[in-house]
């Protein structure tokens, strides 16, 4: 954490508005020509911990070339703050209402419409992974300058994206957990293009003195309600995933109290009162623009192949599985060792599998030996595969069978039971078995873990908070706090104390 603790945090709304040509020229003599880094390399330093200033200023470049380069998305933003409710309102009936006949469309029999399959759902997790990991960062920036009333709606929204310091309520941890609790992590190997819209809200949230109109603007336009939340959440449940952190932001993103409202107060607190010729709604309306660069939602729904995921996973697997295997281990002829000495030949050596009888596509997955291999009494190649990737060749073996939502736990413990002569369940959706957990006496899925307790957490960055805070005047405690209550730190047990304390600080303002 001593990394973390070097640098003030101004305190001043003047800091925000004021020239910005020092870092310019700061920019401008450090900054060499160079190849366009990528969206991954400049969104790592960003999210593990304090950004050097050359860091920020790349962050910064890369904000003023998307905004200078993009179509202006947000070109049906009012132009003035007087209609924006009524924006807000009509875009969540529109909402509503499409929602609405998406669920009478399922009622009548439609399939669903955003997930083929259980693999489908969590690959779809997985990738938005980028983004949902620094949920709320775009209004780090904002959190020195918390005494300033016309910043305070701003202030609000990104300590609840937080949880207000409580684990069960932060976003991220709650992301973090979902890809735990599903097998999703470490979440490596994804393509460039998917850290392009994480990388924006980061670059906004560690440059908020040069982009607080566009902080405004993504702000506004980020904390609508889009209708893939509500479809998403609504197909993830039938599947049996949680769908709670999809569900939290319907309800704390809500036209009347919610996220939504305030963005829109929060718009016209922060407008300037002197004459600017229309610059700040200019700018207000590029930064809305922000929020559709990038892999969308839709995009990565769609981009789903699981020939594709499977053919990838295998060839993840291959340099460890090379020369695992004894000369014994051999399919078409050839050993295992050398199909898997170079993932290219990871296609070839998949249709080897299936031709020669170890793999059954759409049949039950308990008739393929290589599926035997992976789950059952004496599987060979037991925790070789993370949940996630056994889902994946678990759906892919059964084919279009897998529309039913199985997991592959049901299916193991489904033909436990058919040895026993029981009739296994069909799939059931997240909320029912969730009701037949409690039903049991278990505790929630949702509940707070025993850690969410600062008093049971052993933290190193924890144990620092607690030594230096005492120490320090009130200024630079507020900047202590501030910077513990980072992207890199917020999720973590020093960050959710830093943000309790931040709050009770606030209030005795």
């Amino acid at each position: 954490m001593s990394a973390i603790l070097k640098s003030p945090a101004p305190s001043t709304l003047i800091h925000i508005l004021a020239d910005t040509a020092h870092r310019q020229d700061l920019h401008n003599s450090q900054l060499t020509p160079q190849v366009s880094p990528s969206f991954r390399s400049l969104y790592e330093p960003l999210v593990s911990g304090n950004p050097s200033e050359q860091e920020r200023l790349h962050a910064a470049d890369f904000l003023r070339a998307a905004l200078r380069d993009g179509t202006l998305a947000g070109e049906d933003l009012p132009s003035n703050g007087a209609d924006l409710i009524a924006w807000m309102e009509a875009n969540a009936q529109a909402v509503h209402g499409k929602y609405q006949r998406y669920l009478q469309s399922r009622q009548s029999g439609a399939p669903r419409q955003y997930f083929a399959n259980r693999a489908h759902a969590l690959y779809f997790l997985r990738q938005v992974a980028p983004t949902k990991l620094v949920d709320g960062s775009w209004l780090y920036g904002l959190c020195a300058y918390a005494d300033n009333p016309r910043l305070s709606d701003l202030v609000v929204t990104y300590l609840e994206e937080l949880g207000n310091g409580e684990a069960d309520k932060n976003h991220v941890t709650l992301y973090r957990e979902l890809l735990a609790r599903y097998g999703l992590d470490p979440v490596d190997g994804l393509p460039d293009a998917l850290y392009e819209q994480g990388l924006i809200q980061l670059a906004l949230g560690w440059n908020a003195q040069e982009f607080l109109p566009e902080i405004v603007g993504f702000n506004l336009a980020y904390e609508q309600l889009p209708l893939h939340l509500l479809i998403s959440a609504y197909e993830l449940n039938e599947l049996g995933i949680d769908p709670y952190y999809f569900t939290l932001h319907v309800t704390v993103d809500n036209t009347d109290t919610g996220h939504a409202r305030r963005a829109c107060q929060a718009a016209v607190d922060a407008a300037p009162r002197m004459d600017d010729g229309g610059e700040y709604w200019r700018r207000v309306r590029a930064g809305a623009m922000l929020g559709d660069l990038g892999v969308g939602t839709l995009d990565v729904i769609r981009g789903f192949n699981i020939d594709d995921e499977v053919v990838r996973i295998f060839a993840h697997k291959a340099p460890a599985g090379h020369g695992a295997h004894s000369d014994f281990c051999k399919v078409a002829g050839r050993k295992v060792n050398d199909w898997l000495a170079d993932p290219e030949e990871v296609p070839a050596f998949l249709a080897a599998l299936e031709q020669a009888g170890w793999i059954k596509k759409n049949q039950p997955v308990t008739e393929s030996r290589f599926w035997n291999l992976l789950q059952g009494e004496r599987a060979e190649m037991f925790g070789v595969f993370s949940p996630y990737e056994l889902q994946v060749i678990h759906d892919w073996i059964r084919g279009d069978a897998s529309k039913d939502g199985t997991s592959f736990e049901a299916t193991a413990a489904a033909h436990g039971a058919d040895v026993a002569g029981q009739v296994p369940r069909r799939p059931v959706s997240f909320r029912v078995a969730e009701r037949l957990r409690l039903a049991k006496g278990a505790n929630s899925a949702n509940a707070a873990s025993p850690a969410s307790n600062e008093h049971q957490w052993l933290d190193t960055d924890l144990a620092l908070l607690r030594e230096q805070l005492p120490g320090l005047g009130p200024a630079e405690q507020r900047d202590l706090l501030v910077r513990a209550m980072s992207p890199a730190l917020h999720w973590t047990p020093a960050g959710l104390a830093a943000t309790k304390a931040f709050i009770a600080r606030t209030a005795s303002v």
